[in-house]
C-alpha cells in the first residue's frame, strides 16, 4: 500500500468542539411525519444546552490538544490496558500523524479502544506475543481520517508493531457511542420527526458507522454514525457527525410488512464458549484431501488459513472484512457492518454459536463439505437487525468456493449489500510468481498492473462460465467463476467488483484483523480495497491478493423475496421465513 496521502483539511478547530442544550417540549403525537433533510447546524451555546456531557467532552478535547503528546486518552482503564495505552502514545511511529506536517500544530486524535490481542490480530504479522501480554491500541485522527493500530507487549514494555490505515475508521468508544445517542435524541429535527420525546424510544445501532451524501459524512471524510429509531414499520436514521459533534441529517426508511411481532427467546449463543474455543484459539481440519486452519476474528468474520489440497497450498487466507449496506443511491446512507467474536470485539453482528461442518450433496452424492459460520444481531429478525453467513466450500475434485450471504432483515426495503472479501490465493508453489488474466471473449489477457473491474452485462465468460484465471509460470492454477445464479444456492448473480494487487510484505493491507474499510454507501468501485492499488504496481509473476466485492439488492415483494426475512404466524406459532442471498466465486483447478 502506498504511504497515506496526508491532506490537511481546511477546517478550523472550532468545528471540532461544537457544543449543545436542553430539549424543547416534544409533541405528543406518535405518528412520524415523512421527513428527509439535512439538519440545520446549531450554535455552540445551543448544542451545549441540549446535549448532556458535551461541555465536559469539549474540555477534555481541548486539554488533550495541549498535552504531550496531544492525544485524547481512554480513561479509567484496567492496569494492563492503561500501560498498553501509555506505551503506544510515546512510540515515535505511533505519533507519525498527530501533528500537522507543515505547521507542527497538534491534530485532533483519540484512542478509541485498547483490548487484548486475538490471534487474528497478529496471525500474519512477524510478531510473537505470549498469551495475555499483548494489547491492541487503536488511534483515530479526525483531521486526516487515518486509523493507527499498535500491538503492544506490556510484559516487555514495548510496541512491537504499528500500522497506519489511510481513509479507515475504527469502531468508536463507549463514550462516543453515548454521545452520538445523546446528540440524536436532543436534536430538534429528530424530536419533530418522531413526534415524541426520543428518550422514550432509545435508538438502536448508535455505534455503527455510516455516510450521507451532501454532508461531511460523504465518502467518510468525517467520522459519522447512525443512531436509528424504530417507529412501527418505519425507521428514522439520525446521522450524527462525531467530528463536528452535530446532527447532519435524518432519513426515513420503510421496514416492510412485519407480520407478527417476533418473539425474542433466549439465544442459544454461548458467548463465553465461542470466545474461548474459536476466538482465542485456531482449529485445524483435515478432511479428505483438504487441510486448513480456521478461527473467528474480532471484526473480519471467520478466517481460514493455510488451505492445502493434496498437500499443496492453494490459499494462504480468506475472510470477509466488512458488509457495506446502502439504503439510498441518491442520499448515500447506510451502515458498515463488521462481523466477528461475540465478546470484547468491535463487531456489530456477532458469531452465533461456533463454525459447523456441512456435507455438500449433489444428485444424492456427497461431493465435498463446507465450513459454515452464522452471524446475527441480538434480536434478529426484528427490523434494523442483521444476519450474515460465511461459507467455505471444499470439493473432492479440488474446486473450492468462498461465499458470503445475507439473511435479512436489515433496516429498509431497498438495501444493497456489499460483502468485502479478501482472498489470498497461491497458484505457484509459494504464491510468489502468480499472474492474473481475464477472458476477453476470444483469449486470455494478462493484467500487467494492479487494477479493478466490475462484473456487468458486458462481461465475457468462457463456455464454462470462467471470467478470470490465476496461474503459475508452468500454467497451473485456478479458473475463477463468479456467481451468475448457477450455484444452486438461490444466488441471482454477484455483480462484483474484483481488485487484484501485489501482496505488500512491508505493510499489513488487511492480513491481520482490519477495522472497517471504505465507506458504507459508495455505489462505485470505491469500496475500500482501491486504496491498495494507488499507484498501480506490476502484478506479472508476483505474490497477489484478490479482493472481491459482490453487490446484492434486497427485495420484499411477495414471491420475489431476496436478502430478506419475515416473521409470520404458522399453526399459531411465530416462525421466521428467510430468503437469503449468497455470493462468491468458485475456484476451479486448471488441469
Amino acid at each position: 500500500m502506498s504511504s497515506p496521502k496526508i491532506i490537511i483539511l481546511l477546517v478550523s478547530l472550532s468545528l471540532f468542539w461544537l457544543t449543545a442544550c436542553s430539549p424543547t417540549t416534544p409533541s405528543t403525537t406518535s405518528t412520524p411525519e415523512a421527513a428527509g433533510l439535512l439538519a440545520t447546524p446549531l450554535s455552540e451555546a445551543e448544542m451545549v444546552n441540549r446535549v448532556p456531557g458535551l461541555a465536559d467532552r469539549q474540555r477534555a478535547v481541548q486539554a488533550a490538544l495541549s498535552a504531550d503528546p496531544p492525544i485524547l486518552l481512554l480513561p479509567n482503564l484496567p492496569e494492563a490496558e492503561a500501560l498498553a495505552q501509555q506505551l503506544a502514545i510515546i512510540n515515535t511511529k505511533f505519533q507519525d500523524y498527530i501533528h500537522d506536517s507543515a505547521s507542527g500544530e497538534p491534530l485532533r486524535t483519540e484512542i478509541m479502544s485498547v483490548r487484548q490481542v486475538l490471534p487474528s490480530d497478529i496471525s500474519e504479522l512477524d510478531v510473537a506475543c505470549p498469551d495475555g501480554d499483548c494489547f491492541r491500541v487503536e488511534l483515530y485522527n479526525y483531521a486526516l481520517n487515518i486509523t493507527t493500530v499498535a500491538i503492544v507487549d506490556v510484559a516487555k514494555g514495548e510496541v512491537v508493531a504499528v500500522n497506519h490505515l489511510d481513509n479507515v475508521q475504527p469502531d468508536i468508544s463507549p463514550t462516543l457511542t453515548d454521545l452520538a445517542a445523546q446528540i440524536a435524541m436532543n436534536s430538534p429535527e429528530v424530536i419533530e420527526a418522531l413526534g415524541m420525546d426520543p428518550t422514550l424510544n432509545e435508538p438502536v445501532m448508535p455505534n455503527v458507522k455510516t455516510a450521507l451524501n451532501g454532508s461531511q459524512c460523504e465518502r467518510s471524510r468525517h467520522l459519522c454514525v447512525a443512531p436509528t429509531f424504530i417507529m412501527g414499520d418505519r425507521a428514522l436514521w439520525a446521522i450524527v457527525d462525531l467530528t463536528d459533534e452535530q446532527l447532519v441529517g435524518i432519513r426515513w426508511t420503510d421496514l416492510g410488512e412485519q407480520g407478527a411481532t417476533a418473539v425474542v427467546t433466549e439465544r442459544s449463543l454461548q458467548n463465553e464458549y465461542v470466545w474461548q474455543n474459536y476466538c482465542e484459539k485456531s482449529h485445524t481440519i483435515e478432511q479428505g484431501d483438504w487441510a486448513f486452519t480456521y478461527m473467528l476474528t474480532s471484526s473480519d468474520g471467520l478466517k481460514v488459513s493455510d488451505v492445502t489440497y493434496k498437500g499443496k497450498q492453494v490459499m494462504r487466507s480468506a475472510k470477509v472484512v466488512d458488509f457495506h449496506v446502502s439504503y439510498s443511491r441518491a442520499d448515500g446512507f447506510g451502515y458498515s457492518d463488521a462481523m466477528g467474536c461475540p465478546m470484547f470485539s468491535s463487531a456489530a453482528v456477532v458469531a452465533f454459536n461456533g463454525p459447523e461442518i456441512e456435507e455438500i450433496v449433489q444428485d444424492g452424492e456427497v461431493v465435498g463439505f463446507a465450513l459454515v459460520q452464522d452471524f446475527r444481531s441480538p434480536v434478529w429478525p426484528v427490523p434494523c437487525n442483521y444476519r450474515y453467513e460465511q461459507r467455505f466450500e471444499f470439493y473432492e475434485d479440488g474446486r473450492f468456493r468462498t461465499v458470503a450471504g445475507n439473511l435479512g432483515r436489515g433496516c429498509g426495503i431497498n438495501g444493497v449489500y456489499r460483502p468485502v472479501m479478501r482472498l489470498d490465493l497461491t497458484a505457484s508453489e509459494d504464491g510468489s510468481q502468480d499472474s492474473f488474466a481475464e477472458w476477453t471473449g476470444s483469449e486470455w489477457q494478462t493484467w500487467q498492473t494492479e487494477q479493478w473491474q466490475l462484473q456487468d452485462e458486458n462481461t465475457a465468460y468462457t463456455p464454462e462460465g470462467y471470467q478470470y484465471r490465476l496461474t503459475a509460470p508452468d500454467g497451473s492454477g485456478f479458473y475463477i467463476e463468479p456467481g451468475n445464479g448457477q450455484f444452486g444456492d438461490g444466488g441471482r448473480g454477484d455483480n462484483a467488483f474484483t481488485y487484484v494487487m501485489r501482496r505488500d510484505t512491508e505493510r499489513d493491507e488487511g492480513e491481520s484483523d482490519l477495522v472497517t474499510i471504505g465507506a458504507c454507501c459508495n455505489t462505485d468501485y470505491q469500496q475500500g480495497p482501491e486504496q491498495f492499488i494507488d499507484p498501480p504496481e506490476n502484478i506479472v509473476e508476483e505474490d497477489l491478493v484478490i479482493w472481491y466485492v459482490p453487490q446484492l439488492e434486497n427485495n420484499d415483494t411477495p414471491g420475489e423475496e431476496y436478502c430478506w426475512a419475515n416473521t409470520t404466524i404458522i399453526d399459531g406459532i411465530p416462525e421466521v421465513q428467510v430468503y437469503p442471498c449468497y455470493a462468491g466465486p468458485m475456484f476451479v483447478p486448471i488441469e
